[in-house]
């Protein structure tokens, strides 16, 4: 899932310290020897099927290769053209849109999003009330993630708009920088409002036009009929197999471009010229700059490593250093994919690479190339990152059995399995279904599902097996099951959003017959 695929990439990209720290600028020359051959190790360690990147310098690219498979089993082969899902990548363009939108005059930055969209509305009044538009894309509004909301769901952009204020916040607005993809959506939906267009039309015709980016989309629909793109690729049990895609066209704005490293080389490009390309301004240097500009800390931790430092977040791209080098950063991340994205306009360097695998090797790659393009002696990154997850997975094996040791092994439900069964629903998740199949429980989330082994009491765990759903999206998370002052099953709970209370589902009242049976 978006969230989880992209953890540790994300805290490797989002950094920043004082630009007066910088170093000097990138040499002219960028030294590749030996790196086809890093490229291809670092993807047999990673299990990575087809990888491909791009570096721009001065404004022209002075590389693009693709490596491996963009089908395994036709054995066909990645090259600079093929599409891949770019992820939260996305959020830069949809930032940008915002500040075409601002060049115009149709939006100011600081103006609150309700003077735009009358019907915006969060669980918070206050921040209803006074969340600006700069707000929505530097992740300010005081939410968190709430992912599963959308992620699988059936549910169009209007309503997941309309059911933003049932989602608790976690943080008071500007309180917090908390990542949240929604906001986003919002941004996408204020696109739409001003421009009268669609936030696609608007990106097709107001950015891959101008950039000629001539076969980039917003939807892996569009992608799965074109001449070439990736299959996305999921290793299961230590053997890689293809996966299907994943559709979010309706949290597009914050995450469904597809593209190729080509092509992306014209965003960078059009990001290092300060909004020019092709001679043509596509967005003013100052909405740009807004969009590049630090607007809150990411974290107050220090990072582990000497070569990072503290980061903020701009406007669909991270602000950080590396290794004294100003950067702007972002890394994206959906079923099968994970892209990274470098501008380090100093340096007049920019740097993508895009892999049809969820794993961190793009991360590497990108620092491996960071390190050639300034010259200086290659950092291990490679094992770097196998370590710090090593340690991740460590943390949850023991979370895990923290778990099972707190679990009450002598108890039983209080009620019949049949008596959990049923529709319960929440305002702004939607439906949850329970079942009783093969003598198992089994919950369902607008598809994301598992089958539910019992933990204690009236509390149960979803578990992995052949009837999973959603690639076992709710595998081991606890679903407690309560009763009314009846004894009745009338609500479940789930910790869909662990920054809050535990989401609550009320039971859905069945119809009430008349005489007639209508």
């Amino acid at each position: 899932m978006i969230y989880k695929t992209i953890r540790l990439v994300v805290f490797l990209s989002l950094l920043f310290v004082p630009i007066q720290l910088l170093a000097q600028t990138a040499p002219a020359q960028i030294n590749l020897d030996g790196f086809d051959a890093f490229v291809e190790k670092v993807m047999k360690d990673w299990k990575v099927p087809g990888l491909s990147l791009a570096i721009v310098k001065d404004g022209k690219i002075v590389y693009a290769k693709g490596y491996g498979f963009r089908d395994v089993a036709k054995k066909l082969p990645v090259t600079p053209d093929t599409l891949f899902a770019i992820g939260s990548n996305s959020k830069s363009f949809t930032a940008a849109a915002l500040g075409i939108l601002a060049d115009e005059g149709k939006l100011d930055f600081d103006k609150p999003v309700r003077e735009y969209l009358p019907d915006f509305r969060l669980y918070d009044e206050y921040a209803t009330a006074n969340l600006r538009v700069r707000d929505l894309v530097s992740h300010q509004s005081g939410l968190p993630r709430h992912d599963l909301l959308w992620y699988g769901s059936p549910l169009s952009r209007k309503e997941l708009f309309d059911r933003l204020r049932y989602l608790e916040p976690s943080r008071k607005l500007h309180e917090k920088y908390q990542y949240n993809n929604l906001m986003f959506m919002t941004a996408g939906v204020l696109v739409e409002r001003l421009s009268g267009m669609s936030w696609e039309e608007f990106i097709a015709k107001r950015i891959f036009e101008p950039l000629a980016m001539k076969t980039s989309n917003t939807s892996v629909n569009t992608s799965k009929r074109s001449a070439d793109f990736a299959l996305p690729y999921a290793e299961t049990k230590g053997e890689l197999k293809e996966i299907p895609f994943r559709n979010i066209d309706a949290i597009g704005p914050a995450g469904s471009i597809n593209s190729s490293v080509n092509e992306m080389s014209n965003w960078l490009a059009m990001q290092l010229a300060k909004g020019k390309f092709n001679g043509k301004q596509v967005i003013s240097e100052k909405s740009l700059a807004e969009n590049h500009k630090p607007h809150i800390i990411t974290s107050d931790q220090l990072p582990p490593y000497e070569e990072l430092s503290y980061g903020s977040y701009a406007m669909g791209w991270g602000l950080s250093t590396y290794r004294g080098h100003l950067v702007s950063a972002h890394s994206g991340g959906i079923d099968g994919f994970i892209s990274q994205m470098r501008v380090l306009s100093k340096d007049q360097l920019g740097v993508v690479v895009l892999t049809n695998s969820g794993t961190n090797a793009s991360a590497v790659v990108v620092y491996n190339i960071l390190d050639r393009a300034f010259g200086l002696n290659e950092i291990d990154w490679n094992q770097r990152v196998k370590t710090d997850l090593a340690k991740s997975n460590g943390a949850q094996i023991k979370a895990r059995a923290d778990s099972e040791a707190a679990r009450k092994k002598d108890t039983q439900p209080s009620h019949p399995l049949a008596d959990y069964v049923g529709e319960f629903e929440h305002p702004g998740y939607g439906k949850l279904l329970v079942k009783l199949e093969n003598d198992a429980l089994k919950v369902d989330l607008h598809g994301l599902g598992a089958t539910l082994k019992h933990y204690h009491y009236d509390i149960f765990q979803g578990v992995e097996d052949a009837a999973s759903m959603g690639a076992g999206a709710l595998v081991g998370v606890k679903v407690s099951f309560l009763a009314n002052k009846a004894g009745q099953i009338d609500r479940v709970t789930l910790p869909l959003e662990p920054s809050v209370k535990d989401i609550v589902f009320t039971r859905k009242a069945k119809p009430v017959e008349t005489a007639s049976g209508k």
